[in-house]
């Protein structure tokens, strides 16, 4: 058995390599909070960004109702940050967002390599339930309705 490899221990190149990977990092930052306590959460998430990353792009997306309350409030005013960096910043980010005062919500969301910039946010005025019925259902169920008594 000429062929098998020798018993002995395998020596392992290890490759070091950047391990800073693309973020998304979705804050929901309370409206009812004062204007000071605001511009304080975005300074500080913008300071840790710097500090152990690269920011790459911050957008404000202005104050959008939820989807349901939060904490008994239906608004948020939405903050998207896109950043480079590695895990010891990501678990500061998580710590530090967690018991940030006037921080309702926040998702980081890892982004794969060649995905496209984030699209600017939709416009909040015609919602689905405000339009007009338009379909061949909202047409039909007009027709299905009962006939006021004259």
């Amino acid at each position: 058995m000429a062929d098998s490899p020798p018993a002995g221990p395998r020596t392992v190149g290890i490759v070091t390599r950047s391990m800073a990977r693309l973020y998304d990092l979705m804050v929901l930052v309370d409206p009812t909070a004062p204007e000071e306590r605001q511009a304080t959460v975005a300074s500080e998430v913008e300071k840790m960004i710097s500090s152990g990353g690269n920011l790459v792009g911050e957008h404000d997306w202005g104050t959008r109702r939820l989807a349901f309350e939060i904490d008994h409030r239906p608004e948020a005013a939405y903050r998207l940050y896109q950043f480079e960096g590695d895990n010891d910043l990501l678990d500061r980010l998580h710590h530090s967002l967690r018991i940030m005062d006037g921080v309702l919500r926040f998702r980081i969301i890892r982004l794969k390599p060649g995905s496209p910039p984030p699209p600017p946010p939709r416009d909040a005025g015609a919602r689905r339930d405000e339009r007009e019925p338009t379909s061949r259902v909202a047409a039909r169920a007009a027709a299905d309705a009962p006939a006021e008594p004259e």
